[in-house]
């Protein structure tokens, strides 16, 4: 299935929780005000994200003289994309990430770290990555996802607190499951994330791809994946859960049933991905 059909469907499946979750559990006025309050807080995050997010990480701008700077001026033009902001992050845990509501006002950041370990080959491989999500307008993607799972919880939480203080829609009340409503306050959310995490790995994927054809080869960045894999796990990155989805590799170490949640696909699926294994 294409990268991009999949991502409508997951944005489709999330829109129709919302729905099911607003209507049974919120009723109308609890849809509305729900999506509401999450369009606000998660598009006033996306159009001052590149701001928000690189103070959060201390990123320090950086000029022409300097060797990301230079690839990335490189790689945009090749892209045919504006030329990004460029900031370095004083942090040894190697990492990389693009911000910013649109090409034209994005930027790509990396951390010292990534910058020690990396040839310039395998560099490029990752502003390559990054810069496909700029050019994808991933942090629109993400950040509608974000809005529509958000707005799940909250009316979710709404329904907690309404039963637990024993309110209600008073033409619901009659019939009603509690059992059932309980299910959907717990397992409502569950979903969102879920399906919000999906959507965030389909889009590596596509970046993944859309690095490679920029950087004009894959084998830079499978050589730098490999070698992130290892030295993010030995170094890794203090990073904000909100944020994690940003990075080109999960600053978070998960497996098992918590894989699910991940905001990465496996390092190994993405190699094999990048070099057309099944």
């Amino acid at each position: 299935m294409g990268n991009t059909i999949k991502t409508t469907l997951l944005l489709g499946l999330l829109s129709g929780v919302l729905m099911v979750i607003g209507q049974s559990l919120g009723g109308s006025n609890g849809l509305v005000i729900a999506f509401g309050v999450a369009v606000i807080m998660n598009f006033g995050s996306y159009w001052f994200s590149d701001k928000i997010v690189l103070r959060m990480y201390k990123a320090q701008p950086v000029g022409p003289e300097h060797r990301l700077y230079q690839a990335v001026a490189r790689l945009s033009q090749r892209a045919n994309l504006p030329m990004p902001k460029v900031y370095v992050i004083p942090d040894p845990s190697p990492n990389a990430f693009a911000t910013g509501r649109d090409p034209s006002h994005a930027a790509v950041a990396a951390t010292e770290g990534i910058l020690r370990i990396l040839d310039d080959r395998e560099l490029e491989g990752v502003i390559g990555h990054e810069l496909a999500h700029v050019k994808n307008r991933d942090i629109l993607i993400s950040s509608v996802a974000a809005t529509l799972a958000a707005a799940i919880m909250m009316i979710a939480n709404m329904a907690r607190w309404a039963a637990f203080f024993g309110g209600g829609r008073s033409d619901d009340r009659e019939g009603s499951n509690p059992i059932a409503l309980l299910a959907t306050i717990i397992l409502a959310p569950v979903a969102a994330i879920l399906i919000q995490s999906a959507i965030s790995r389909s889009r590596e994927y596509g970046a993944d791809a859309g690095g490679a054809a920029i950087a004009g080869s894959p084998y830079g960045l499978v050589d730098a994946l490999k070698k992130l894999e290892v030295a993010s796990k030995r170094i890794p990155l203090d990073a904000n859960a909100a944020t994690a989805h940003m990075f080109i590799i999960k600053p978070f170490t998960v497996s098992g049933m918590m894989s699910l949640f991940s905001t990465h696909p496996p390092t190994e699926s993405r190699i094999r991905a990048l070099l057309g294994q099944s």
